[in-house]
């Protein structure tokens, strides 16, 4: 991938993300009196589909729900000048134990390819959040490095995002726990991670 691939598609995921939470942001006003996938599950049942139709629903279900949700997040990062994506490097930086990692390694904990971790990081480093320096001991690795303001930064969003975000969405406990517990098994059986707990019970 060019180095003006990897700009365009920063880009195009820039744009994606901003229509995305705005359209995630309805108003009072237009909020749908019935819910439009219950109506498709319906309508997938009715076209001979029933053993697809939960599946749909579901599938349907978690993309609208990640609209929401990242509109909620978005909206009280943007005060920071940060995404989420943005944010997710600053706090990997601020839990590690020196405050910087290899950008290889950002890239496996935010499972995505190196190359997706360029622009996020440089938008990072002209905010003075986050910098880059080589490794001390090898040569072929470069570290990114939470600055003093980056995490400051980290930490105030994070108080945001805890008190007006993680702490209420919205559901009881015991339902939040359940949906991260249903997304989990979900995950495991997508092969998105090997559950070592479970293979040890």
């Amino acid at each position: 991938m060019s180095a003006s691939d990897i700009v365009t598609a920063a880009v195009a995921n820039e744009v994606a993300t901003d229509d995305m939470v705005a359209r995630a942001r309805r108003a009072p006003h237009d909020r749908l009196p019935f819910d439009p996938i219950d109506i498709a599950r319906e309508k997938w049942a009715e076209s001979g589909w029933t053993s697809a139709a939960d599946g749909m629903a579901a599938v349907t279900s978690v993309m609208r729900a990640h609209q929401i949700m990242l509109a909620l997040v978005e909206t009280r990062l943007s005060p920071f000048k940060l995404s989420f994506a943005r944010y997710e490097i600053l706090m990997l930086l601020l839990f590690s134990r020196s405050g910087a990692l290899p950008i290889s390694v950002l890239g496996r904990r935010l499972q995505v390819h190196p190359t997706s971790v360029t622009g996020p990081l440089d938008r990072l480093e002209r905010d003075g959040y986050a910098s880059r320096r080589p490794h001390p001991s090898d040569r072929r690795t470069t570290l990114a490095e939470l600055t003093p303001a980056g995490r400051s930064t980290a930490l105030s969003a994070t108080e945001v995002l805890n008190r007006e975000v993680f702490a209420d969405l919205g559901t009881n406990t015991t339902t939040t726990r359940g949906i991260y517990d249903v997304l989990r098994e979900f995950r495991v059986g997508q092969g998105d991670f090997r559950d070592e707990v479970a293979a040890t019970t």
